[in-house]
C-alpha cells in the first residue's frame, strides 16, 4: 500500500484485501468486501462509515472473531508478523488475543459479567491469556495478580478499590475505563477500539478521548478506533479509512479529510456529504445535509460504484465499473472515478 510507508518503519498491523461475509439462507452478505491498510506503532486510524457499512465486522476480523454466520473468505491480517487468517481457533486464544491484539467492545456492560467482580473478570483473562506472568507474578508474592490488576486500573485513573465492585457498581464511564484497563494490560501491540464512546455523555466521552490520547503519548499505543462520528475522529485519529457498503472510499490523514481547502480536503462525495451531514462549531449553517437514499444491499449490492446511486457526481461509468482505490495525493487514497479523471473537480 502507498497509504503511509515510512522509513525503517514496519506496520504492527497489515491487512491485505480482506473480505468477511455473512452466509444466510438468502446468500452471502458481503459486509467486508476488501479492505486493505497498515498500522505503524504509535499510530491511531480511525475507521468511519454509517451504520451497517461493514467496520465493526473489519474490527471484529482483526482478532479473527468473525460472528457465526460470518467467516473471513479472503485476504490477509498480519499482526506483529503473525498471520491471523487460517490461525486455528485455539492458538488464536493462547498466542494473539489480548497479548497482540486485543478489543474493547461496544458497550462496556455488555462486556462485562454481572456475577463477577472487577477482580475475578480481570484475574480469569489474566490467567486464561498468561498463564506464564500468572505464575510469576504468584512465585513473586509481592501482591501477585492483585498487583497487576491495581496498576492496570491507576493506567486508567480508577482507584484500586474498584477491584472488589461488581460491573453495576459503577458509573458508564468507570465501566468503560475496565474495559479498557482489561484491553492494555497484557500489553498488545494494537488496540480495537469499537466506538468506546458512543453510550456516554459528552463529559464522560471527553473523559475517554483525552484518556485514550494520553495512553496513545505514554505507551506509544497503536489503536484502530472505530465510531460513527467524525467530530471523535478529528479529535483522536492521525489518519481515517472512509468505508461505504463494505468498501473502502477514502483513506487519507486527518488533515487530508478534514482540510479547509476545498481542493485538498477530502476526495470521495461520500465523505464529502458525511462532513456536510455535520454540526460545525465554528460555521453559520442555515440547514443540515443529508445523504438521499438508502444503503444497498449487500447480498446483492449494485454493479460499478456502490455510492453512485446516491452521489450526486454519479456518470454512467460510475453505474458500470467499480472504481479501484487510487492514490490520489501524498498518501492521499479515494475510489472514486470522478476524482481520478478530475482531482480538482468542484466539491460539495
Amino acid at each position: 500500500m502507498g497509504d503511509m510507508k515510512r522509513a525503517g518503519t514496519e506496520p504492527v498491523l497489515s491487512v491485505r484485501g480482506l473480505k468477511l461475509h455473512y452466509f444466510t439462507s438468502k446468500g452471502a452478505v458481503r459486509a467486508v468486501d476488501g479492505i486493505s491498510f497498515d498500522l505503524y506503532p504509535g499510530e491511531t486510524l480511525g475507521l468511519v462509515g454509517e451504520s451497517g457499512c461493514g467496520k465493526t465486522s473489519a474490527g471484529y476480523a482483526l482478532l479473527g472473531m468473525a460472528s457465526p454466520p460470518g467467516r473471513i473468505v479472503e485476504g490477509s491480517i498480519l499482526v506483529d508478523g503473525t498471520e491471523v487468517v487460517g490461525m486455528p481457533e485455539r492458538s488464536l486464544r493462547r498466542d494473539l488475543r489480548w497479548s497482540k491484539i486485543s478489543m474493547v467492545f461496544q458497550g462496556a456492560m455488555n462486556c462485562l459479567t454481572p456475577v463477577y467482580t472487577i477482580r475475578e473478570l480481570m484475574a480469569e483473562t489474566y490467567r486464561e491469556h498468561a498463564p506464564a506472568r500468572t505464575r510469576d507474578a504468584v512465585a513473586r508474592g509481592d501482591g501477585g495478580i492483585d498487583a497487576l490488576l491495581a496498576e492496570s486500573l491507576r493506567l486508567v485513573g480508577l482507584p484500586v478499590a474498584a477491584l472488589g465492585r461488581y460491573p453495576h457498581e459503577l458509573s458508564g464511564g468507570m465501566k468503560q475505563r475496565v474495559a479498557i484497563a482489561m484491553a492494555l494490560f497484557l500489553e498488545p501491540r494494537v488496540v480495537v477500539m469499537d466506538e468506546p464512546t458512543t453510550a456516554l455523555d459528552v463529559i464522560v466521552q471527553a473523559q475517554i478521548l483525552n484518556l485514550v490520547k494520553g495512553l496513545k503519548r505514554d505507551l506509544g499505543l497503536s489503536c484502530v478506533f472505530i465510531t460513527h462520528d467524525l467530530a471523535t475522529e478529528a479529535e483522536i485519529a492521525d489518519r481515517i479509512l472512509v468505508m461505504y457498503a463494505g468498501k473502502m472510499a477514502e483513506l487519507g490523514s486527518s488533515e487530508d479529510i478534514f482540510g479547509n481547502d476545498p481542493l485538498t480536503g477530502s476526495l470521495h462525495p461520500y465523505t464529502q456529504m458525511l462532513l456536510a451531514s455535520t454540526p460545525r462549531l465554528h460555521r453559520r449553517v442555515s440547514e443540515l445535509a443529508f445523504i438521499p437514499g438508502s444503503p444497498p444491499d449487500l447480498i446483492d449490492p449494485p454493479e460499478g460504484c456502490r455510492f453512485a446511486p446516491r452521489c450526486p457526481f454519479a456518470k454512467a461509468k460510475c453505474h458500470r465499473d467499480e472504481p479501484p482505490i487510487a492514490e490520489l495525493g501524498h498518501r492521499h487514497l479515494a475510489a472514486c472515478w470522478k476524482a481520478m479523471e478530475d482531482p480538482e473537480y468542484e466539491r460539495l
